[in-house]
């Protein structure tokens, strides 16, 4: 839906020339998210300054009946912020100010394109950090993890998004300002902060975010346990959480991981040639951390470790960390592209289930590598592939669509946290009947009755097939977006 010159004008004079971003060539950088499987081409970027420029903006779009998507830093991978033909695309790039910073009751309300780990750095000084690290942190916004409600290696201890938004302003798809900023031990009423996190930009954009700050604990130790195979990693995290240790993060790397990772400017020290490695952290007092290492270290021998070590110093830790986290910017050094699957399984199931994704992938001759949360049961499958080739494009989804579906039969989940966006829509249908999916719409209508915001993500397009066995509907292109480029979306 082409804009109006009128409103082409109008965006001009709220948003500023820095404020708009238009034309084809200009706007390829922002065509996808980490999703690069599909693609598309905004009629216009706006990026709005502050909150009143954002609602300014959207009003001009909602009177033109426009579609918006909204971004972040892009580095989604659920396909999110993927723009939508003759759609507007809002990038909070420009908004990243610290707006509050409360000391004393621990609190910071920001802008939505403030960067993660750039929070945690302002608050380091003070003794205090913003708890959820995406693998993603140094780049992605605040906002962006708002939408789908992210995850992280520290989210074992300290949960999700969720657990630390206190208070959102939002501005709706007519462009009103809902303003929820006042953190609030309990909401009045309905818990609309709650049900705004991970709803993936379909009610509304989310401009100023009210976070917890959390202390810093007074020790902190980062062991590695290395192991000959995957199976004893996995088996040493069932048996950590079996016996209700409490570490910060439980991360298992596996062989082809270590070897990128090594190869790479992210190189941490991971020990060559080991089939995995363990990487759990561990916080709190001197006396709790001492005692959870010293069980830590028995379990993971107990299960056939090679070697357990301790980081020597912070350096060391940052170091073991930064590869774990640059992990996934490590694969291009096997192939051009990744597809990086998210789903969650039961952590009985871990080792089960990790060999089953590997079995898939080796049927499909594709090159499959594991790094993920293990204590949250957070599985990463990551298929190395080259989206220049349709027929291993092909395979990379089939294997990627039978990885889901199995996990979901094994009492799983189809997101840990990167969201359903365009990959998993069609398999919402794996986990939810029809009357669930209306029951979803309604929701999301209540905020956008014109289903502008963020449309074709999410929920699916058509209704799911409830004969048991029944074969699902194969993956449609989602409302205003193109097909993929070098095969079918994911």
């Amino acid at each position: 839906m082409a804009l109006s010159a009128a409103a082409r004008r109008e965006l001009d004079r709220i948003l500023g020339p820095r404020g708009v971003v238009d034309g084809a060539v200009a706007s390829l950088a922002y065509e996808s998210d980490g999703l690069a499987l599909i693609r598309g081409t905004p009629e216009i970027v706006l990026l709005p300054r502050d909150t009143a420029q954002c609602a300014a903006a959207l009003g001009v779009l909602a009177a033109e009946g426009v579609p918006v998507v909204g971004r972040g830093a892009g580095t989604g991978l659920s396909g999110g912020a993927t723009p939508v033909s003759g759609g507007a695309l809002v990038g909070m790039a420009r908004m990243r100010d610290v707006l509050e910073l409360n000391l004393q009751d621990r609190f910071a309300r920001v802008q939505a394109g403030m960067v993660n780990v750039d929070l945690t750095n302002l608050c380091a000084k003070h003794g205090l950090f913003y708890a959820p690290d995406p693998s993603s942190q140094q780049a992605c916004t605040i906002g962006g993890n708002v939408g789908e409600n992210s995850g992280g290696p520290h989210c074992f201890k300290y949960g999700a998004t969720t657990r630390h938004v206190l208070g959102l302003v939002i501005v709706t798809a007519d462009g009103q300002v809902l303003d929820l900023s006042q953190p609030r031990l309990e909401p009045d009423g309905y818990d609309l902060v709650g049900l705004f996190v991970g709803s993936e930009g379909t009610f509304g954009l989310a401009t100023e975010i009210t976070v917890r700050l959390t202390r810093k604990p007074a020790a902190v130790e980062t062991l590695l346990a290395v192991f000959g195979d995957l199976d004893g990693a996995c088996d040493a995290t069932s048996d950590l959480i079996a016996e209700r240790l409490e570490p910060s993060a439980i991360e298992i790397l596996d062989r082809l991981t270590i070897e990128a990772v090594e190869q790479s400017v992210f190189r941490a020290g991971y020990p060559r040639g080991a089939g995995a490695v363990l990487l759990v952290e561990v916080e709190g007092s001197e006396t709790e951390v001492a005692t959870t290492v010293r069980d830590v270290t028995r379990i993971a021998r107990a299960r056939g470790a090679l070697e357990v070590r301790s980081a020597r110093g912070e350096s060391e830790r940052k170091k073991l960390w930064a590869g774990r986290k640059g992990a996934f910017g490590a694969m291009g050094r096997i192939a051009p592209d990744l597809y990086v699957a998210d789903v969650c399984v039961p952590r009985t199931r871990l080792k089960e289930l990790v060999l089953a994704a590997t079995r898939i992938a080796a049927e499909k001759r594709l090159k499959l590598s594991n790094v993920f949360h293990a204590g949250d049961g957070n599985l990463h499958p990551n298929i190395s592939y080259d989206r220049r080739n349709p027929d291993e494009v092909e395979r990379v989804l089939a294997a990627g669509r039978e990885i889901m579906e199995l996990c979901v039969a094994a009492g799983g989940s189809l997101t840990g946290e990167h969201g359903v966006g365009l990959e998993k829509r069609e398999e919402m249908c794996l986990v939810y009947g029809d009357d669930d999916l209306a029951v979803m719409r309604r929701v999301r209508e209540a905020w956008d009755p014109a289903r502008r915001m963020n449309p074709g993500k999410l929920l699916p397009v058509r209704g799911c097939r409830e004969a048991r066995g029944a074969s699902l509907p194969r993956r449609a292109a989602p409302d205003h977006a193109p097909q993929a480029h070098g095969g079918s979306g994911r």
